[in-house]
């Protein structure tokens, strides 16, 4: 019997029920670039926080961390070991660290001050890695894991300072509100390529968090996105930036730098859609421009 309920399924479908209209009346070129937590990006389109590539090229972890260096973009990194954190971090690439729910604190500060030892750009948690898909807590390759109290999340955030800390995982109102008050400096709406079947759709949640957290409160948009269009709609409905990983595996295949060249072609599609709708920079998103297809 099939199942209806992959949320990567689920998001693909709502991506494509978004149809724009054309805005050519006084339009011109734009611009993709945005400070983003003090610095400039070139592209609103970063790499995801993936980790264990290691069979697809060689030295896959830095050549992914090389392709978002030259690309102008942030650069984020998953589970693995310090050794690896600081290679990464060598290519000079502008790295987030986004460490797991480890059940002992104890292992979530260290990890963070081995991250601002290594230089890293910022810091964050993946909190969607609580629990498992059998009703208890998550353990992951060796680690204990459990779910964080808003007051713990505080206590990171304060032992990451001066970085900031991005909580990765976020989808619901509940939790960004949440987040925020503990002194994130922005989250990652995400559902963990379905970790959870029938979870909400990131770019469904996105505006009603957007209203929640404010105008100010940086929100990065994770899961599905393949191309240029896909951006510039999370970016019009409240994103200030997307992470793609899947759609840049193949690229990677060949290095750095076909990475590099895909998030360039993305970001060139990103612009020629902006172009077409009338938004001339990152921060003249309209809305209205939006136009959703029930099929």
């Amino acid at each position: 019997m099939e199942r209806k309920g992959n949320s990567d399924e689920i998001t693909r479908r709502y991506f494509d029920s978004i149809l724009l209209e054309t805005r050519y009346m006084d339009a011109d070129l734009p611009s993709t670039k945005r400070m983003l937590w003090g610095w400039e990006i070139q592209t609103p389109i970063m790499t995801a926080a993936l980790s264990h590539l290691h069979d697809i090229c060689e030295d896959a972890m830095a050549q992914y961390a090389i392709g978002a260096r030259d690309a102008g973009t942030i650069h984020w990194y998953g589970m693995g070991s310090d050794e690896e954190l600081e290679h990464i971090i060598a290519t000079g690439a502008k790295t987030i660290k986004i460490i797991k729910p480890y059940a002992d604190d104890a292992e979530v500060f260290r990890r963070i001050e081995h991250a601002k030892k290594a230089g890293a750009f910022a810091v964050g948690m993946d909190i969607d890695h609580s629990f498992s898909g059998h009703g208890t807590y998550d353990h992951v390759l060796g680690f204990d894991m459990k779910p964080k109290s808003t007051e713990q999340l505080a206590a990171f955030i304060q032992a990451a300072a001066p970085l900031p800390f991005i909580v990765k995982g976020v989808l619901s109102v509940s939790d960004a509100v949440k987040v925020q008050r503990a002194g994130a400096a922005g989250i990652v709406l995400s559902h963990h390529h379905n970790m959870m079947e029938y979870s909400v759709p990131p770019l469904m949640a996105l505006p009603g968090i957007r209203e929640a957290v404010g105008a100010d409160f940086p929100i990065i948009v994770d899961c599905g996105i393949v191309s240029g269009m896909d951006a510039y709609k999370a970016l019009a409905l409240g994103a200030d930036g997307v992470s793609v990983g899947r759609e840049l595996m193949k690229p990677l295949k060949n290095g750095g730098q076909a990475v590099a060249d895909r998030i360039r072609e993305m970001t060139a599609e990103l612009a020629s859609v902006m172009a077409r709708t009338g938004v001339k920079d990152l921060a003249s998103f309209d809305p209205t421009v939006l136009h959703f297809w029930n099929t």
